[in-house]
């Protein structure tokens, strides 16, 4: 007998990918599933795969991973997003590991694919971003900055080859705003960690996040949505550094409307 998994769903407003999500992880033993109080149909289209379906407020990527982590019942917890999927190769490969016995294991990491602008995404930042979604629950947690989340385990992991979909943003307004939010999110956690932008983060990092995606990694081989990504993520770059310089101006003077010294912030004012 091969040990169980529980597939483990985080989501929130997800009700026009939530249902080929939650098919792809059918085959598993139990399917959990978080929801961050969505409006839409979320829960609903939940309920008619699981009954273990429960609602909590958003603790973050790296809280709300944990939370469901501690709430699944078997062995093995599978951490997949509302708009992810399971390829049919992946569970296959998958399913032959368990069957063969895996007992030496702490987790499982695979490929992830990205589907955006109407095809798959083979080559730049984006491809095989693999991921460790698979792990023995005693022996794994989620880790990480938010907004990136990532699962650490204590244990020797192995890789498979097979993919897990991802079909990440609906259109390119989607794309823009999410990278708006993230780094906003990471601006504000580098800050308290006491990080500061200058100007070699501010004027170099993006260009070279450029390059770096579209002509060493190759993202120019995805044709235009190549070239647009690695733009965006260029542009994500530059917003992250110049939230964060706008949060150490924000502080000086705030602290200069209180009576005190104007600080000098380590980077630009």
């Amino acid at each position: 007998m091969r040990e169980k998994i529980s597939a483990c769903i985080t989501a929130g407003n997800e009700e026009v990918k939530i249902r080929r999500c939650l098919e792809s992880v059918a085959w598993c033993d139990e399917i959990v599933v978080v929801d961050s109080f969505s409006s839409d149909r979320t829960v609903e289209i939940c309920r008619e795969y699981t009954s273990r379906v429960y609602q909590h407020k958003w603790l973050g990527y790296i809280g709300q991973k944990n939370l469901i982590r501690d709430m699944a019942q078997h062995p093995w917890a599978l951490f997949i997003d509302a708009d992810e999927e399971v390829s049919p190769d992946l569970r296959a490969e998958i399913m032959a590991h368990f069957e063969r016995g895996n007992s030496t294991v702490a987790g499982y990491q695979f490929p992830r694919l990205v589907y955006y602008l109407g095809r798959w995404i083979r080559h730049g930042e984006w491809y095989p971003d693999t991921k460790l979604r698979l792990f023995r629950r005693e022996q794994g947690r989620s880790a990480g900055r938010e907004p990136h989340d990532h699962v650490l385990v204590d244990g020797p992991v192995v890789t498979l080859r097979s993919p897990l979909y991802h079909y990440t943003y609906d259109d390119i307004s989607d794309h823009i705003h999410t990278t708006n939010r993230f780094s906003t999110i990471t601006a504000c956690e580098k800050y308290k960690e006491g990080q500061r932008a200058n100007w070699f983060d501010l004027v170099l990092r993006p260009y070279w996040r450029f390059l770096k995606a579209y002509f060493f990694k190759g993202g120019f081989r995805d044709g235009r949505p190549g070239l647009l990504i690695a733009q965006i993520s260029s542009f994500g770059v530059r917003m992250k550094y110049y939230k964060m310089w706008e949060l150490a101006r924000a502080e000086a003077l705030a602290a200069g409307k209180n009576g005190d010294r104007t600080p000098t912030p380590t980077g630009i004012m």
